[in-house]
């Protein structure tokens, strides 16, 4: 089965989906982590970069993901590349990076493939990202669309980054969520969008225990349902 988590930046889909996971025995898929790595890929080579630019160099890099102790890492030309992918740096310019179809036709084709692989293997996969249930798996048994408000969301990054002992500017957070979120919504290749199948959660006021157990408990029911 695949379960599939969208919705915008800091709506609280990876850290969901990965408790999800947990609970349920599946393995977790971190797309945006994927996509994270191909945008420091090609910022690697420079900030000022075009679409051809990101097309070329997302055509010449490799992007893998291996299951260490079910914790999912991300190769970036067989290099362990995970901790270096959540910076300001990459939040900045990561939905660009993602809008380009090149870009997103490869990792859509890699993300396919790592399901297929699990499903084959009888395992179930978890998956967030803004277009699991539009685009990659739109047969996905189960959707949700993930919502909260942009001042939620920057808060919640906020309190992240000073927990972390990092700097962080409440206002510049709040932007950064608002430009993403205009350019994920916008973009011309699988826009941001709720699935018409997909149940929406808006987490502004839920716990993190009220929404894992939300999705765990509708997965359960469907599989109760698919079962009779």
């Amino acid at each position: 089965m695949i379960i599939a988590l969208d919705g915008p930046a800091g709506a609280g889909k990876t850290s969901t989906a990965r408790a999800v996971a947990k609970g349920l025995g599946y393995f977790y898929m971190d797309t945006g982590a994927m996509y994270r790595a191909i945008t420091l890929a090609v910022l690697n080579e420079s900030e000022s970069y075009s679409e051809v630019d990101a097309a070329r160099i997302s055509d010449a890099v490799s992007v893998d993901v291996r299951y260490i102790q079910e914790q999912m890492l991300v190769l970036l030309n067989g290099e362990d590349v995970t901790e270096l992918l959540r910076t300001p740096w990459i939040n900045k310019h990561v939905s660009t990076v993602s809008s380009f179809k090149a870009v997103r036709e490869k990792l859509v084709d890699i993300q396919r493939s790592v399901a297929r692989h699990m499903i084959d293997e009888g395992y179930g996969v978890v998956v967030d990202g803004r277009d699991i249930g539009t685009v990659v798996f739109p047969e996905a048994a189960c959707k949700f669309f993930m919502i909260a408000s942009p001042e939620v969301r920057a808060q919640r990054r906020y309190d992240e980054l000073l927990g972390q002992g990092k700097p962080a500017d409440y206002d510049e957070i709040l932007q950064n969520v608002n430009d993403r979120d205009a350019i994920d919504s916008g973009r011309d290749v699988a826009p941001l969008r709720q699935a018409d199948d997909a149940l929406v959660l808006d987490t502004s006021t839920m716990s993190f225990k009220e929404q894992v157990s939300q999705v765990i408990n509708t997965v359960l029911e469907r599989q109760e349902q698919h079962d009779v």
